[in-house]
């Protein structure tokens, strides 16, 4: 048949591409030495939505916690336009060309949530410009911290991020009316480096387990794969314990005490990740709760987890969008490039801000407080640490 042929030719070109990343994939890993760099470049990215806005916001922390850095030249906050859906759906382009120039001329990137358009949403039916991200900078690993002290949990997830189901996400076969095909793509060097990593942050703070989590009980090969991936490097980790758990489970029992007991650090495949982590964040207060770092060897992008708020910005109600996710993302990415305490105090702040004091609230709703607001109450919390 016809339609057989052509998926199956469309199908070998998919592989082919695979072939070249795995290679690429078998150099050696060596991260970015922040301490060697004479300047560090931090891109600022606002995105779409409620995007620009929080990021206004958390731009300001930045500037106060790192001013005399950037007062000496030692630190750059540059902007960057142009990432947004109207300028994306002119160009044809999930990251316009000239936007991922720009932002390959900076070390580590603050980034506020971009759209990806949907079938019933009015744009091209686009990439995800952060998948794209991912794939063009080979930011390989998606880290999530969640901490509940109360409850005893402090969790630290490692996705892995350019591979399974979402990797040709856009790819799929549509075989003929009635059939359409997509894929997962599982690579033993994608595997071993996101397992590699997990590994490396449980030595490193002194954890004593990492737990896989996948469906490998059903998906035999690039779940299978996974795990056996997992076992090889946890070979190297003598004293940290491999859990293995499956997805299901652990998505219906994860706030269980039982279930969670003594975990520490996962690692999961991309799309069991995207989830769980979802899940993780909404058990500690909410997605606005929580950031995102997406880290590879050259480049990073630290990021809100949360969406682009479309009802909010179609409301009125953008300027009351809650920044706590994409401040928590910039106190990530203070870590990641060296300025640990800078990092470890805005982290107490928000702890402060939004668990402990509560001084104000913000809830989206006009009552309570604006973006702007909650900002300045950061900022003036900080102020006294």
């Amino acid at each position: 048949m016809q339609e057989v042929q052509n998926a199956m030719e469309k199908f070998a070109k998919l592989v082919e591409t695979e072939f070249k990343r795995v290679e690429k994939m078998g150099e050696k890993m060596e991260f970015t030495d922040f301490k060697a760099l004479e300047k560090i470049i931090i891109g600022i990215v606002p995105g779409d939505g409620i995007g620009p806005i929080i990021i206004e916001q958390a731009e300001r922390v930045l500037k106060v916690l790192l001013g005399d850095e950037i007062t000496s030249g030692r630190v750059e906050l540059r902007k960057i336009e142009g990432l947004t859906i109207e300028n994306r759906a002119a160009l044809l382009q999930s990251v316009p060309e000239d936007v991922l120039q720009e932002i390959k001329k900076c070390h580590v990137v603050l980034k506020g949530p971009t759209m990806t358009p949907r079938a019933s949403d009015p744009w091209p039916n686009l990439p995800s410009a952060n998948a794209t991200l991912r794939r063009e900078l080979d930011l390989f690993a998606n880290v999530r911290p969640v901490t509940m002290p109360e409850k005893g949990i402090d969790w630290t997830f490692y996705r892995e991020n350019i591979e399974g189901a979402y990797i040709w996400g856009s790819k799929g076969i549509q075989v003929n009316k009635d059939i359409a095909v997509d894929f997962v793509v599982e690579t033993r060097q994608g595997s071993e480096r996101i397992a590699k990593a997990a590994f490396e942050f449980a030595k490193n703070n002194n954890k004593s387990n990492v737990t896989v989590v996948t469906k490998a009980n059903i998906v035999k090969l690039s779940d299978g794969n996974f795990i056996h991936a997992c076992k090889r490097v946890a070979e190297d980790y003598p004293g940290i314990q491999m859990v293995e758990k499956l997805v299901d489970v652990t998505a219906a029992k994860l706030a269980d005490p039982e279930f969670n007991k003594g975990l520490q650090v996962f690692v999961l495949p991309n799309l069991y990740g995207d989830i769980i982590t979802d899940i993780a964040a909404e058990l500690q207060g909410g997605l606005g709760t929580a950031g995102a770092a997406n880290i590879g060897t050259k480049y990073a992008v630290f990021e809100a987890i949360h969406g682009t708020a479309p009802f909010l910005i179609e409301n009125n109600r953008g300027d009351y969008a809650d920044p706590s996710s994409v401040l928590r993302a910039a106190a990530m990415l203070l870590s990641h490039v060296g300025y640990l305490e800078q990092s470890a105090k805005l982290v107490r702040a928000l702890d402060i801000c939004g668990f402990e004091e509560k001084k104000i609230v913000i809830t989206s709703f006009r009552e309570d407080a604006s973006t702007a607001q909650y900002a300045d109450y950061v900022l003036e919390t900080l102020a006294k640490l």
